[in-house]
């Protein structure tokens, strides 16, 4: 019976790749985990990092940046992985005990909350996120508590794509699949972050396409 029920698996498998259609994700993939090498030496530079600090991934996804991230901090630093997706969640849980990442916490966020612990992180950031955000305010809010005074917060995202719907739940402000980067500095600010500067080619050919990024401050 066991032998049918992995051949029926199989089969399954089989029969979806050859459909165009692919099997649910798993694990941070090897395109996911070459971008992410890419682009940690850059976020280190722009959060002012240094091995042993605390730093959150906010919107964690399956881990690519959280895995990269965990070990160039190294034995003595410390990774918060803030996701909200059942998938993902159990991805990371994975790849924790997989790789092993015994700097890295797991935290199931909300909508209107990362669910960090207060004054937790010398640095923030969120990736490909911000324009799904259907709470933006209170996010940030939440970002904003995590940070200890002088910690950063990096937004990483893209514009609006031309004639793009909306994501469900977010508003309407977003003109479409992304967000304006006046938008993310504008209301990052009002959660009492101060605006550093903004980065409008932070892609520089990754997936998604055309990424910016927006760094701030807590005072």
């Amino acid at each position: 019976m066991v032998r049918v029920a992995v051949a029926a698996i199989g089969l399954t498998l089989s029969l979806l790749t050859s459909l165009g259609a692919q099997p649910p994700q798993e694990r941070a993939s090897e395109g996911q985990l070459r971008t992410a090498a890419a682009e940690v030496p850059r976020l280190v530079e722009a959060l002012e990092l240094r091995p042993g600090m605390t730093v959150a991934d906010v919107g964690a996804g399956y881990g690519a940046h959280t895995i990269v991230l965990s070990r160039w901090l190294g034995p003595t630093g410390r990774v918060f992985a803030s996701e909200i997706g059942t998938p993902q969640l159990t991805a990371l849980r994975a790849a924790v005990e997989r790789e092993p990442l015994p700097n890295v916490t797991v935290i199931e966020g909300a909508p209107a909350s990362t669910n960090l612990p207060a004054g937790c992180c010398d640095a923030l950031f969120i990736r490909d996120v911000y324009h799904h955000l259907t709470e933006p305010a209170d996010i940030n809010r939440s970002l904003a508590a995590a940070l200890k005074p002088g910690g950063r917060l990096a937004v990483i995202d893209f514009r609006p794509r031309p004639n793009s719907a909306v994501p469900d739940g977010v508003a309407a402000d977003r003109l479409g699949h992304g967000v304006p980067v006046e938008i993310v500095e504008r209301e990052v600010a009002a959660a009492g972050l101060t605006h550093v500067r903004t980065d409008a080619g932070w892609s520089e050919g990754g997936q998604p396409a055309n990424l910016y990024l927006v760094l701030f401050r807590k005072p």
